[in-house]
């Protein structure tokens, strides 16, 4: 006599079959969308060069003291849109400020560049001063020289061999249009 239960089981084994590799499949598409979407998250990064020369990445900006020419790559802007939710003044006025702000990325760079250019402008304001002192150093130094030339005094120097010379004549008017042309161009 034959047995039902044999051949059902078979049969119900390949109904069975493809609806496993349906859910297997369908657990794959799932997990490929989930990582589709995460992508553009992990693809958001910053990259930079620190003093050493190593490259940095990272889903935060740079430090403060990273330059500018260091910035490898930013994460790209993102577009906002503003939604209105009811057509009308009220609505639109609503909107208007959060479109206005600039995304939190785009604040801290405009930050980090504003204190870049403050420190830049110090540091220039600070390279002139010493200039100027430099300059003005220069120019006492040179007219004291000048007086003392025209004093008619016996002037000596020491040459290159360390021995102790006289100025004549000659060296004299050289050392007094040296001096002259130092005033000429720090005495302002």
């Amino acid at each position: 006599m034959h047995t039902p239960s044999a051949p059902c089981t078979a049969h119900a084994a390949r109904r069975l079959l493809p609806q496993r590799v349906f859910s297997a499949s369908l657990l794959g598409l799932s997990l490929a969308l989930l990582l589709a979407l995460a992508a553009p998250a992990a693809h958001a990064q910053w990259k930079w060069r620190d003093k050493s020369g190593q490259i940095n990445a990272s889903d935060r900006p740079p430090p403060l003291d990273v330059p500018e020419k260091d910035i490898i790559s930013r994460p790209p802007q993102e577009t906002r849109r503003t939604v209105l939710s009811a057509p009308g003044a009220a609505a639109s006025a609503a909107s208007a400020p959060v479109a206005a702000r600039p995304p939190v990325g785009d604040r801290d760079l405009e930050a980090r560049r504003r204190a870049a250019e403050q420190e830049q402008a110090g540091r220039s304001k600070a390279e002139e001063e010493r200039l100027a002192t430099q300059r003005a150093e220069n120019c006492r130094r040179a007219r004291g020289h000048v007086a003392a030339l025209e004093s008619g005094q016996r002037m000596a120097r020491v040459n290159e061999k360390g021995e102790r010379e006289v100025l004549d004549d000659r060296a004299r008017a050289d050392e007094m249009r040296q001096s002259r042309a130092i005033i000429a161009t720090d005495c302002r």
